[in-house]
């Protein structure tokens, strides 16, 4: 159970991730957690200290549910990991889709702002290096260049179901697909380059299925 200082907090990423930063006022967190005016401002007085809070809080929900997902998987080929990263996609695009926007939202801020920016490198190295570990299980001669192509096409069909909603949104078969791919090409080429023309059409529209 949350206490006040998260529940203000969660408060806060759920006005984030719907209206956006300009809509992250003090009043607006109070009004979101439906507690008395100036409840936020006793918990974080400046605007930087509200922000500087909602970045921890984000990565400490990521990183928990992460933590989760690494203690029960265990993948010994690409389907398996292919399904369970399908599930992490369909989780963040839906029941936690304003956990993910408010995310996407601090990245954008962090082109402008080195704190925040070295905040949100450490928290993405820490899931890169659990699901390098994966790609190592399955048989990548390449981890370490593999969890990039990887993430980035993951990111790109979360990002494309929050601007683009698809119903019936379920991405596993298309990163088992990838998986393969990568598994099986053992370079950064033939298959590997296909998939990243494949991740650069999602990204701009191009693949509405």
């Amino acid at each position: 159970m949350p206490d006040r200082r998260e529940s203000l907090l969660d408060a806060a990423i759920a006005v984030l991730g719907e209206r956006g930063v300009r809509a992250v006022t003090h009043r607006a967190v109070d009004a979101e957690a439906g507690l008395p005016l100036g409840s936020t401002a006793n918990w974080f007085p400046t605007r930087e200290a509200l922000f500087a809070a909602i970045v921890v809080r984000v990565s400490d929900r990521e990183r928990r549910g992460f933590d989760e997902l690494a203690a029960s998987v265990c993948p010994v080929g690409p389907a398996e990991l292919g399904r369970a990263l399908g599930a992490v996609a369909q989780d963040s695009a839906g029941p936690n889709r304003s956990l993910t926007l408010s995310r996407y939202a601090l990245l954008v801020e962090s082109a402008n702002n080195p704190a925040l920016r070295e905040h949100m490198a450490n928290t993405g190295a820490r899931v890169s290096a659990w699901i390098a570990n994966w790609l190592r299980l399955i048989g990548s001669t390449d981890p370490d260049y593999h969890v990039h192509v990887l993430g980035n096409y993951v990111t790109g069909l979360v990002l494309h179901q929050l601007a683009i909603p698809d119903p019936h949104f379920d991405p596993a078969s298309q990163i088992v697909a990838l998986l393969q791919a990568l598994v099986g090409a053992g370079s950064r080429s033939g298959d590997v380059e296909g998939a990243a023309r494949h991740q650069v059409a999602v990204i701009g529209g191009a693949d509405e299925s």
